[in-house]
């Protein structure tokens, strides 16, 4: 399975875990934060691949936080043989 998030759609924190929790399908239980992002990650037993469109975008809209997020997918990814990040 191959997911896009599109750094344009995540203006901030808020639509950005939105923006997240819609593409990925997380749980409604989703805590909206990148500690339940990684564990939800950690823990995805479905082959994934994550495609983020418009890194400058996200960059532009969240600032500090956007490197934060893409090191806690990085992060997820290493610890999860089934999750894949490609940055574009």
């Amino acid at each position: 399975m191959t997911i896009t998030l599109d750094g344009r759609q995540m203006t901030n924190r808020e639509t950005a875990h939105d923006h997240i929790r819609a593409q990925l399908s997380l749980p409604e239980y989703y805590g909206r934060n990148l500690d339940a992002l990684y564990d939800l990650l950690t823990e995805r037993q479905e082959q994934t691949t994550i495609r983020l469109l418009d890194r400058g975008g996200l960059a532009q809209n969240l600032g500090a936080y956007a490197e934060v997020l893409m090191q806690t997918l990085r992060d997820a990814a290493r610890v999860n043989p089934r999750l894949e990040i490609a940055e574009e």
